[in-house]
């Protein structure tokens, strides 16, 4: 360890050619090699596994089985399907629509290479799984079903989902009941899974674009954050605002539609969000500005002044990220980009998908970025994502791999119910809340269940990382991480 230090404490973390020699010290330190294509490929059997409701007869992640039947039921609609999120058994409908937008928009962006490794099938059949769900929870305009579940009793037992006794309510928002942020969310979900699928389903293509028109007119016409309308949601994804969603959405649409009445709802907007720490399910400014500024670089429309601030505040975030911004994105010691103590590995990959995909519209613009402590150009963006990537992937100073089932050191106690209790295939014998707990939770034992292609929360600001299916504010698995992950993974497989 000695050589990574004294390159660590020469290089001051001034610029990406700093990381990517750290990124190499690791490799030399024997972590594990770049084998992107098969990390892409366990991606996908990661959102297999989080698969709720009836199972097709191709599931390859054969530990799962059928669970959550009747969701939607005291409601009198079909809620079943979609994913659980993260390690217990809730459906949140906010985190799940950003995991579906950055899935489609990882479907969109890396298409060619997806197909190259056969797996872009699998990406649209992921993306089906979300967006089927997301259309029985529109039906009607002004009513969205937000959640499934309760999360406080939910959360106070450790159960299979196959074997589910806590209740599952349905909460919903309505005109009475608003959530501009959920719905604008959603909208944006819609539009982009349908850009996925119009060339090969344009009949499903056109239900999505239907939906993500009817909610963002929605969310536009009954302002607030959805909390006040599911409180229940409030103590596990509060909203901080809607005005990110709404830019977010007419984003999409205008991607999508190509209508101009988007474009001038962007143009309009009062807050462009200014320079952001984080691009997340709770921050959608970034992926906004971004959007924008592919349009600016492409030149296929009118520049003006508001065009021209999205870009660059697009490209403030970069430059952050770069470490040649004004206020630049932490990095650890062993080279990866941290911004907040709570799985912090969601950040790391949306921030890396960014990079990926305006690195290619860096490219094809032939154009680069002027930042406060010096220029980055297209391959600047792609080497900095990929070291995200094999830091990741095990290039770290502990050589493990933080995507289980990856490589041979990952991490093998994530906290994930069903995962973390054996599998209903082998034991049909019902475990009840409190004995999940005691049997399984609390084992030091290794999961009896490889959760293949999840990512943890990962390592704390000092690269460590103690694999404790208790400490889930870095064990716990999220699909909001693994969405974007999908489309960075394609870009280098």
């Amino acid at each position: 360890m000695s050589q990574l230090k004294n390159r660590s404490s020469q290089c001051l973390w001034t610029s990406t050619i700093c990381i990517l020699l750290l990124s190499m010290s690791s490799m030399t330190l024997g972590a594990v090699s770049r084998h992107y294509g098969e990390a892409l490929t366990k991606t996908l059997l990661y959102f297999e596994a989080q698969r709720s409701g009836k199972l097709p007869s191709n599931q390859r992640v054969n530990w799962r089985g059928d669970s959550a039947l009747r969701d939607g039921s005291d409601a009198h609609v079909d809620l079943t399907g979609g994913y659980y999120d993260a390690g217990d058994n809730m459906k949140f409908g906010f985190p799940l629509a950003f995991t579906t937008t950055m899935l489609a928009w990882s479907s969109v962006e890396m298409a060619s290479q997806l197909k190259a490794h056969k797996e872009h099938k699998n990406v649209l059949a992921a993306l089906k799984w979300a967006t089927d769900y997301l259309i029985k929870a529109h039906p009607e305009s002004n009513i969205l079903y937000g959640q499934v579940g309760d999360g406080n009793s939910d959360h106070e037992c450790w159960m299979r989902p196959e074997d589910m006794t806590t209740p599952r309510p349905s909460y919903r928002i309505d005109a009475q009941h608003p959530g501009a942020d959920l719905a604008g969310e959603t909208a944006a979900a819609m539009a982009a899974a349908s850009l996925a699928f119009a060339p090969y389903n344009a009949a499903y293509a056109k239900k999505l674009i239907s939906h993500a028109k009817d909610l963002f007119e929605f969310a536009k016409a009954h302002p607030g954050v959805y909390q006040s309308s599911i409180s229940n949601a409030g103590g596990f994804y509060a909203s901080s605002g809607y005005e990110d969603e709404l830019l977010w959405a007419a984003a999409w649409l205008h991607r999508a539609t190509k209508k101009q009445i988007y474009l001038n709802d962007l143009n309009e907007a009062s807050n462009t969000g200014g320079t952001r720490t984080v691009f997340a399910w709770d921050d959608k400014f970034v992926g906004a500005q971004v959007l924008m500024a592919k349009l600016a670089l492409e030149g296929k429309v009118k520049i003006n002044k508001k065009m021209e601030e999205y870009k660059s505040m697009a490209e403030q975030f970069i430059c952050n990220c770069a470490q040649k911004g004004s206020n630049n994105v932490k990095i650890t010691q062993g080279g990866l980009l941290w911004f907040l103590p709570w799985n912090n590995l969601q950040y790391t990959t949306a921030a890396s998908f960014v990079l990926s995909a305006y690195s290619k519209y860096l490219k094809a613009a032939n154009a680069s970025i002027k930042c406060h402590g010096g220029s980055l150009q297209a391959s600047d963006l792609r080497n900095l994502a990929r070291a995200q990537v094999d830091y990741i992937l095990g290039s770290n100073p502990k050589n493990m791999s933080y995507m289980v089932g990856f490589g041979t050191n990952y991490p093998e106690r994530p906290h994930h119910r069903g995962a973390s209790i054996v599998s209903i295939k082998k034991n049909r014998t019902a475990v009840e809340c409190n004995a999940g707990f005691n049997d399984w939770y609390h084992s030091p034992a290794p999961n009896p269940n490889v959760l293949t292609g999840a990512l943890v929360g990962g390592p704390d600001e000092n690269d460590a990382y103690g694999d404790e299916r208790t400490d889930f504010q870095h064990s716990e698995p999220v699909p909001a991480t693994v969405a974007p992950f999908v489309g960075v993974l394609a870009a280098f497989a």
